[in-house]
């Protein structure tokens, strides 16, 4: 019979040891900790750069010139498998048909669009043929082109989903041309509306018969580029001529921007507050935590808040597309001519950020850096490029990037806050103590209000529908 016997290469620590072992000391030593750390701490480069203003009533309203601008949306549109049909109420966001009530005549009118399929190069109109229908786009995008100066083509737009043209062939009295080839860019879906077929609906009904003439006696009331009421000014003449009497219109009902608020209870067992406040404040540890993940929604909010965040509120105008998808120099050159008013910065996600890099470096471009406060950042033009994780990314790999004027002097973005309100904590954000429960626990409201506000369209562009993918 043979027998093994196992030895135990690990013997135990404090066999041999000759000196206290470092665990055990440990026991009787202050240790060097950090304060909690917290990884959804962001940079906040918005609510940093953003000038505040306060609003001691609680709202702010933007006043602006009257504009005459009918209709400026987005059509959108349903499908059911492959067929694609125009939400009938969403035909009033075309300036033609803004305002119209008449549910029965939009519903016929949304019946009589046709489908088309178009795939990449094919041309949907031709520059100089007759503007025969309206084209809404649900899905692709397309281009605008038009013969230059000295014969050769220019590109003017870019259209994509829910965008739509030839709206203006149906407004005119008389049939008009194509001012330009529009071409696909992208497999497209449309939906036309032949003018035939319209001038037929208009005919039979006595209601958008009325409708159509009131919008063409309102275009004929003249404005300025941007849509607003004209202030004739006379000028380079002599002698005596009568001049003209003007008066600067208003619109009738502003907007208000009222202050949204963020708000959490903070609650902490008194044993705790009592006993482990050595050598950190544990409340304060707490409510610094609370503070960041309140500041960090804030930034949230103001970039996808429907009512007031910038995504939202950016006026459709001012919003442009990639020519071929990632984000060339030529894109962020087109962004800057839709806010060419000095610009303050501009802010994408951190991808973003990345694949203007990759693009920029394909191209052989090297866009500098400026330096703010003690950061380097990178820049387009002088024009500063931060980072925003709040900037949402699509499941097919798109994002946007924003550029903006800030400032009330130069009528541009800003953030709006209330400050000294009772127990405040940061400007605008307060921390209340609620008292303490049956089960010993303190409870403190901590509140954070605010809002921001574009106070004219052309403070805000975006570039939108950017490829960031490899």
């Amino acid at each position: 019979m043979t027998t093994s016997v196992e030895t135990d290469t690990n013997p135990p620590e404090d066999s041999g040891r000759l000196s206290l072992s470092t665990a055990a000391a440990r026991n009787l030593a202050t240790t060097t900790k950090s304060v909690p750390q917290m990884q959804g701490i962001t940079s906040r480069w918005l609510l940093r750069m953003l000038p505040w203003v306060n609003v001691p009533g609680g709202s702010y309203r933007v006043n602006r010139r009257l504009m005459h601008t009918l209709g400026d949306g987005r059509v959108e549109f349903v499908s059911t498998g492959a067929e694609v049909r125009v939400i009938p109420a969403e035909l009033g966001e075309l300036p033609l048909l803004r305002g119209f009530a008449d549910s029965s005549v939009l519903e016929a009118l949304a019946g009589r669009f046709a489908q088309h399929e178009y795939q990449p190069g094919d041309v949907l109109v031709e520059a100089g043929q007759p503007a025969d229908r309206v084209v809404l786009i649900a899905h692709g995008k397309l281009e605008q082109v038009r013969e230059g100066e000295y014969g050769d083509l220019a590109v003017v737009g870019v259209l994509a989903d829910g965008g739509y043209f030839g709206d203006d062939a149906l407004a005119s009295p008389e049939e008009v041309a194509w001012d330009a080839t529009v071409r696909a860019l992208t497999p497209c879906t449309v939906l036309s509306l032949p003018r035939q077929d319209f001038l037929r609906a208009v005919d039979g009904s006595p209601q958008l018969r009325a409708h159509i003439e009131a919008f063409r006696d309102r275009s004929l009331r003249p404005t300025n580029e941007h849509g607003e009421s004209s202030i004739d000014i006379a000028s380079g003449h002599t002698g005596e001529p009568a001049l003209p009497g003007v008066f600067a219109d208003y619109e009738l009902s502003p907007r208000e921007f009222e202050l949204s608020v963020a708000q959490t209870v903070l609650r902490v067992h008194t044993r705790v507050a009592d006993l482990y406040n050595e050598p950190m404040n544990q409340v304060e540890q707490q409510l610094r935590l609370t503070v960041e993940a309140l500041r960090e929604r804030q930034e949230h909010e103001m970039v996808n808040n429907r009512e007031f965040g910038l995504l939202h509120n950016a006026d459709l105008g001012q919003r442009i597309h990639t020519r071929s998808g990632p984000p060339t120099p030529d894109d962020l050159d087109e962004l800057l001519a839709t806010v060419w008013k000095d610009p303050a910065f501009l802010l994408a996600h951190p991808r973003t950020i990345a694949a203007v890099g990759r693009e920029f470096n394909r191209q052989g471009v090297y866009p500098d850096s400026v330096q703010i406060g003690e950061h380097h950042v990178p820049a387009w033009r002088g024009i500063p490029l931060f980072p925003c994780n709040k900037i949402p990314v699509s499941d097919r790999g798109t994002s946007s990037i924003l550029l903006m004027r800030t400032g009330e002097d130069s009528q541009g973005v800003i953030g709006l806050h209330r400050t000294g309100i009772p127990d405040e904590f940061q400007p605008s954000l307060s921390v209340r103590f609620m008292g303490i429960s049956e089960q010993a626990v303190i409870s403190y409201l901590v509140s954070a209000y605010y809002s921001a506000a574009v106070l004219v369209p052309d403070a805000l562009g975006i570039l939108e529908n950017v490829e960031i993918g490899h």
